[in-house]
């Protein structure tokens, strides 16, 4: 049975740093990259990064490059995300998700976890 699980969000101020978890079971982790993507009130799920099964290639949206940083834990099958200089604008829920392929594309990912939520405010 696929699971993904999300950890680690929070309230932190503008500046700060959260990193996320996501823990995952039930699947061929070997097989599979990992996005993460976000949802903010009233705006339609964009992909943030993901990184491949290898985790060898990484791939950043625009908005949070040089910012994020996206890692994989093998052993663990976890994959993580380290948000730095946080910006009020990052305030969203927070999913993780697997995917055949190395996409920021939503719709190519068919196993989504439950989400967690980032808040950035002073």
């Amino acid at each position: 049975q696929w699971q993904l699980v999300e950890s680690g969000g929070g309230l932190v101020q503008p500046g700060g740093s959260l990193r996320l978890s996501c823990d995952t079971s039930g699947f061929t982790w070997d097989y599979y990259a990992i996005g993460w993507f976000r949802q903010a009130p009233g705006k339609e799920r964009e992909g943030v990064s993901c990184i491949s099964s290898s985790g060898s290639s990484t791939k950043y949206a625009d908005s949070v490059k040089g910012r994020f940083t996206i890692s994989r834990d093998n052993a663990k099958k976890a994959v993580y995300l380290q948000m730095n200089s946080l910006e009020p604008e990052d305030t969203a829920v927070y999913y993780c998700a697997a995917s055949i392929d190395l996409t920021l594309i939503q719709y190519d990912y068919n196993y989504w976890g439950q989400g967690t939520q980032v808040t950035v405010s002073s």
